[in-house]
């Protein structure tokens, strides 16, 4: 039986203006993404890789094409509904953590599960789970300001993952970490991949994390193309 298919893009097109000039940064991306694969996206800087990202996640709108989470079209829902969909479908994780600084690692992990409905008192069990999946046990009650940079990552990751999504979108997971802790979130992505079955979808500049993934993709003059040998990402 074919994968389940939890995120596609068909001829997805984005322009921006410069001056009077239109630059066209992505000119009709073709992608899919199966459930439990990872993909890598890499390209030179300003060729629209975070452009794709954000527009694979519903927070921005291409002039062409669509995008479908999970079988459904960002096109066809109002705001509210996309919410909604976004929420309970992906999970984000970003160079710089985004945590709420005011917020244990716990707390900051609830959120999404709060802004879903669920119960205080639930939201803390998973997670809790999720927490000490991604090794940050005994750190629950601390913030932010309390933790190393990896583990805010990690406290970042576990948000992500915490309503089990579809797929998650990464955008330089490891971009902002040394060498040894980017090492780390490596292998801990490689492990949730395997333990969650999750689909990752990350653009990168680290060709060692490139390499790691299921497929390596270049975006260069608006398209996607493979890149055959991974090692070369």
């Amino acid at each position: 039986m074919e994968q389940e298919v939890v995120l596609e893009c068909r001829q997805l097109v984005k322009s921006y203006q410069q001056g009077e000039q239109v630059l066209r940064v992505l000119d009709g991306v073709e992608l899919q993404v199966h459930r439990g694969e990872r993909v890598a996206i890499v390209g030179a800087s300003g060729s629209g890789k975070s452009t794709l990202l954000n527009l694979l996640g519903g927070l921005d709108e291409p002039q062409g094409g669509d995008v479908l989470i999970a079988g459904r079209s960002w096109q066809s829902m109002k705001e509210q509904e996309r919410a909604a969909w976004r929420n309970r479908q992906l999970g984000f994780v970003y160079q710089f953590h985004h945590l709420l600084a005011e917020f244990t690692a716990l707390e900051n992990v609830c959120m999404p599960l709060l802004i879903a409905g669920l119960k205080k008192r639930e939201a803390e069990v998973q997670a809790r789970q999720i927490l000490e999946a991604v090794g940050l046990g005994p750190r629950l009650s601390h913030k932010p300001a309390q933790l190393s940079g990896g583990e805010r990552q990690r406290v970042a990751i576990a948000r992500a993952l915490v309503n089990k999504p579809a797929c998650v979108l990464m955008d330089e997971p490891t971009g902002n970490l040394d060498a040894d802790n980017a090492q780390h979130i490596q292998q801990l992505l490689n492990a949730l991949n395997r333990d969650y079955g999750l689909a990752f979808v990350l653009v990168t500049h680290d060709r060692a994390l490139a390499a790691q993934q299921d497929r390596c993709l270049v975006l260069a003059h608006g398209q996607l193309q493979p890149v055959v040998d991974a090692a070369t990402c």
